[in-house]
C-alpha cells in the first residue's frame, strides 16, 4: 500500500491514483478550487436555474434528499435561487432519530415531499444477497436513492435533479468525471458504488422484477426524451462538509451532541444505522476506514495536518460499528457469527497478512499500529 503524502489516502481506495510527486488525485482536484471562477459558475448555475423554470410546468427541480447537512444546503440553496423543488427520500430502513428530526425540519424550510419506503421484505432479501455475492451492504441503498428520484423526475415531466457534491471530485475521479457537472450513465456505473450492477443483474425467484421495481430507473433515453438534466450542487459552489454544515445549522439542522458514532464528524451518515456498516467493510477490502476520507478533507480544507489526522486514526483504532453491526445482523436475519464469515471471504489478501493469528497489513500508515 501507498499514501499520498499530502493527505491519508491509500493507493487501494477505488479510483484514487498517486502520481509521481506523491500526491493522490483527489488532493490534486481539490487544489483547483483556488483557479476556479467561482462566480462565472455561479452565473452558469442561473442559467440552469431559469432554463429550468422556463421549461417546468409545476415543479422547477426535483432535489434528492435525506435530510443530512448536505440535503438541507441544497434545499436552501434552490430555494435562494427562486427554484420551486419537490424533494424526494429513499427512507432508510434503519432511519434514526435525529435523521427524522432534520428531514422534517428540511420539508419545513418549505418544499414539497415524498419519502418512499421500499417493502422491507424486499430490502432484507436484497441486503442480505449483496452482502453474499460482493461483501456489500449499501448496493440496495445506492440503487434506490439514486433511481428513485430519476423516475419519479420523468414520471412527473421535472426538467432538473439538483444532487449535492461530485464524490468523482472530491474522492478521486477522472479529469472528465471530476470535473463535469451532469451525472449520467457513465457516471452513476463508475461511482455510483452499485458494483458496477443494475437491478436486473440481482433479479432472481426471490428477487422478482416486480418486487425490485424500486431499483430500477429510467433510461438515459427516457430521461433524453424529456430533456432532464441532473447535476451536481458542488459544481456551481465550492463544496466543504464545515461550509454546508453551516448553513444547514443556520436553517435548523441539529448534530449528534454525544458525538460522532464511528467516523470524524459528528454531523455526517448520522441519519442511517446501516452507513456505517458498509463503510466498515473498507477496512476489509481497502485497509482504511471512513475517518480516513474524514481527515483527508479536513487537510485538503487546511483544518487539520497530516500528523494531526495520522494521531487521530491512532487513537481511533478501526472504528468497528459493533451495535449497528448487531442491528444490521437482526435485521436481514443472520447471526453476527454468520455476517464475519461473509465479510471474511472479501478480505483483501494482496495487502492483508496473517501473522502469529492476527491479520495485519505491511507497510501500514501507522508503523506501531496495534492489530487485534
Amino acid at each position: 500500500m501507498r499514501y499520498c503524502s499530502r493527505c491519508v489516502t491509500p493507493s487501494t481506495r477505488p479510483n484514487i491514483t498517486i502520481a509521481a510527486d506523491g500526491v493522490c488525485n483527489a488532493c490534486a482536484a481539490h487544489a483547483t478550487k483556488l483557479t476556479i471562477d467561482w462566480q462565472e459558475r455561479k452565473r452558469a448555475f442561473r442559467e440552469v436555474v431559469e432554463h429550468a423554470k422556463g421549461r417546468s410546468t409545476g415543479y422547477d427541480c426535483l432535489i434528492p434528499v435525506s435530510g443530512g447537512k448536505d440535503s438541507t444546503w441544497q434545499v436552501v440553496k434552490c430555494l435562494e435561487y427562486g427554484l420551486n423543488p419537490l424533494a424526494v427520500t429513499w427512507k432508510a430502513p434503519a432511519r434514526t432519530a435525529i435523521g427524522a428530526l432534520n428531514l422534517a425540519n428540511l420539508i419545513k424550510l418549505g418544499v414539497d415531499h415524498i419519502d418512499y419506503q421500499v417493502n422491507p421484505t424486499v430490502e432484507k432479501r436484497f441486503l442480505y444477497q449483496a452482502l453474499v455475492r460482493c461483501g456489500a451492504t449499501a448496493i440496495p441503498m445506492h440503487m434506490a436513492l439514486f433511481n428513485i428520484p430519476l423516475k419519479i423526475a420523468e414520471r412527473f415531466d421535472i426538467p432538473l435533479v439538483v444532487w449535492g457534491e461530485n464524490s468523482a471530485f472530491e474522492y478521486g475521479g477522472t479529469d472528465d468525471e471530476r470535473t463535469g457537472f451532469r451525472m449520467d450513465d457513465r457516471w452513476l456505473s463508475r461511482y455510483g458504488v452499485m458494483h458496477g450492477t443494475t437491478a436486473r443483474d440481482w433479479t432472481s425467484p426471490a428477487l422478482t422484477t416486480k418486487a425490485l421495481t424500486p431499483y430500477f430507473g429510467p433510461s438515459a433515453e427516457q430521461l433524453a426524451r424529456k430533456e432532464i438534466l441532473a447535476v451536481f450542487l458542488g459544481y456551481y459552489f465550492p463544496w466543504d462538509p464545515v461550509t454546508s454544515l453551516e448553513v444547514a445549522r443556520a436553517h435548523g439542522f441539529v448534530v449528534r451532541e454525544d458525538g460522532p458514532k464511528t467516523e470524524y464528524y459528528n454531523y455526517a451518515d448520522i441519519d442511517d444505522d446501516f452507513i456505517s456498516v458498509h463503510h466498515y467493510l473498507k477496512w476489509y477490502k481497502f485497509g482504511f476506514s471512513r475517518l480516513f476520507d474524514n481527515l483527508s478533507l479536513e487537510i485538503r480544507n487546511g483544518r487539520l495536518t497530516r500528523a494531526e489526522a495520522i494521531e487521530v486514526i491512532r487513537e481511533r483504532g478501526d472504528d468497528t460499528p459493533h451495535e449497528d453491526i448487531a442491528t444490521f445482523c437482526e435485521f436481514i436475519g443472520i447471526t453476527h457469527a454468520h455476517f464475519d464469515e461473509l465479510i471474511e471471504q472479501f478480505r483483501n489478501k494482496d495487502i492483508w497478512v496473517q501473522r502469529h493469528g492476527k491479520w495485519m497489513i505491511d507497510n501500514f500508515l501507522i508503523p506501531d499500529w496495534r492489530w487485534t
